[in-house]
């Protein structure tokens, strides 16, 4: 399944951006390169998720399991271009799935383990998945039971595939390997069929903040540029252990983990998110050198230094992190006393990576703040990404391009990286994309730094709060108050105003059992020299963010939960 034009494909092949290998080819030099090497590690707590106890598999096992499962996925009619979902907790099952169905030419769109019968359904439907693969239980709830009752009300939904201790009536299990027979037709088959690196590898969820989730289709060579960004910010190596925290269905997990395992050919240690005293023991047993841990976590382990008192972490030389503001004392704490470098991620399942790697700004305090200016001309950065995209700043108001600092826009791409458009979507690709072919991204950045070298987060473009016509980025004050000893997170959202339309609504998770105050907050400010109009003028205490099944902090619902409260 082909979505990008001929004359973009032709494009980027002559510039040598896009190439021919697989994933599946990159995958298979590495099972005869190394097929005793340790490929893919189980979660330590792996029983406690499913059944089973953890795997360890080296490159030839693993290889052995996608082939295997390849055949029962085969042999139950499924064939390329077909569509299959997928929802698994990141064990090795996931990463066999993702390989078995691109072995066969089919396309995976995993699903948050969270999703339930209505959001499940209303994906299958648009996507007309042929099949799902799943568990019988995950965490105690029943995964293959749910797809039993929903196979009925589905009419492209055939099978259901099912990894379990038991097997159940109307399932397809996935453990028993003598249920593949003669493998001649199958053989046969993957001889004659044509997998290129510009099919459809995944077709990812966004993840609905502000609305329903839309589906993002990206070839293989979409994924490569994205995880090559990755590859090169952490100097990623065939000596590498990458410890994978994020859920393997989007950006983060695929092109910020997986992907760049296959590419650097490491060893890929699964870690199933999140739980705190797993993801300890991991880093010191498998002697981990590179993972992805959110900053709410860094900032916790920074401040609590008894969590690592007596852990011997020093494998770890690099951590990736991303997605809520970094503040700098984190960055620079953690190299000063771990000698761990900190790499600041901004990403979109549709393709934006930026990355402000200590090659890049090796200063902490602007690469808490800054992002290279990748896809800019006669900028250079290390990272072999940013000579590949095009990337820009919009007026909103005047649709102008912005080329001075500190004037707030619509970041807008185009590129290698960048999917060509929605799936199933003609309506909201026709607004996404602008008349000259870029992406726009709906994230608000401003240009900033030394000779405007560099981007900065302002925020999205629907988080921006206007108090009295003069707009303020929720993202700005949210970056100041977690510097707060008070904070352990904190959004900032708009509160409706009579007078002012808007104002500023600071959301806190406080440390634990700390009490804060508004005028502790405004006083705290206050001392940072912070303009008033964008002081907060309502403080709301919460035990916890609400965030979706990828980690991101639902403002929409803050903004409600705000809003009730002064009606």
């Amino acid at each position: 399944m082909i979505l990008s034009s001929n004359e973009r494909i032709k494009d980027y092949t002559e510039k040598g951006f896009w190439g021919t290998e697989t994933i599946d080819g990159y995958f298979s030099r590495l099972v005869e390169a190394s097929p005793e090497k340790e490929a893919v590690v189980d979660p330590v707590n792996r029983e406690a998720i499913c059944f089973g106890a953890p795997q360890r598999l080296t490159y030839r096992q693993l290889n052995e399991k996608v082939d295997t499962m390849a055949r029962i996925l085969y042999e139950n009619g499924i064939r390329k271009d077909d569509i299959v979902a997928l929802q698994l907790p990141n064990t090795t099952e996931l990463i066999i799935s993702y390989l078995a169905v691109l072995r066969i030419g089919a396309v995976s769109s995993p699903f948050p383990i969270q999703y339930r019968e209505y959001e499940c359904s209303q994906l299958i439907e648009v996507l007309e998945a042929k099949a799902v693969i799943t568990m019988n239980e995950i965490s105690n709830r029943d995964y293959a039971d749910m797809y039993r009752s929903l196979i009925d009300d589905i009419p492209s939904l055939e099978h259901i595939f099912s990894f379990g201790s038991s097997e159940l009536e109307g399932v397809i299990s996935l453990n028993n390997a003598s249920k593949t027979g003669d493998t001649k037709d199958f053989q046969a088959y993957l001889a004659n069929i044509s997998v290129t690196a510009n099919d459809i590898f995944t077709i990812c969820w966004t993840s609905g903040t502000e609305g329903k989730p839309k589906g993002v289709p990206r070839s293989h060579n979409e994924w490569f540029i994205s995880s090559f960004a990755t590859v090169d910010a952490a100097r990623l190596s065939e000596d590498d252990k990458f410890l994978l925290t994020f859920p393997v269905v989007n950006m983060a997990g695929i092109g910020g983990g997986m992907i760049p395992w296959l590419l650097s050919g490491g060893t890929l240690v699964l870690h199933h998110p999140f739980d705190f005293p797993a993801l300890l023991q991991q880093i010191v047993q498998e002697k981990i050198t590179y993972t992805l841990i959110p900053p709410a976590l860094l900032n916790m382990m920074l401040k609590n230094e008894a969590i690592l008192l007596g852990k011997d972490i020093s494998s770890l030389r690099v951590i990736g992190t991303g997605s809520a503001p970094l503040s700098a004392w984190m960055i620079s704490g953690w190299k000063e006393k771990y000698g761990v470098d900190i790499i600041n991620y901004f990403g979109s399942n549709e393709g934006a990576a930026f990355l402000s790697s200590p090659m890049d700004i090796p200063d902490p305090e602007m690469r808490s703040k800054y992002f290279p200016r990748f896809g800019v001309k006669g900028l250079h950065w290390d990272n072999r990404i940013s000579s590949m995209i095009e990337s820009k700043i919009v007026d909103l108001e005047t649709g102008e391009e912005i080329t001075e600092s500190f004037h707030p826009g619509e970041l807008r791409l185009r590129g290698p990286g960048i999917f060509s458009g929605y799936w199933k979507a003609p309506e909201v690709n026709h607004r996404s994309f602008d008349e000259n072919g870029y992406f726009s991204t709906g994230d608000l950045f401003e240009i900033a730094g030394d000779e405007e070298r560099y981007y900065r987060v302002v925020g999205r473009v629907k988080d921006v709060i206007i108090r009295g016509g003069i707009k303020i980025s929720p993202q700005e004050v949210e970056e100041l108050l977690q510097g707060h000893p008070k904070v352990a997170e904190v959004a900032i959202v708009s509160c409706p105003d009579q007078i002012m339309g808007e104002i500023v609504c600071a959301c806190i998770v406080p440390q634990k059992e700390a009490e804060i105050a508004l005028n502790e907050i405004v006083d705290f400010l206050r001392e940072k020299k912070v303009a008033s109009y964008k002081l907060p003028e309502r403080v709301r205490l919460l035990t916890q963010l609400p965030r979706n099944p990828v980690g991101k902090v639902l403002k929409n619902q803050l903004r409600e939960m705000v809003k009730e409260e002064v009606v």
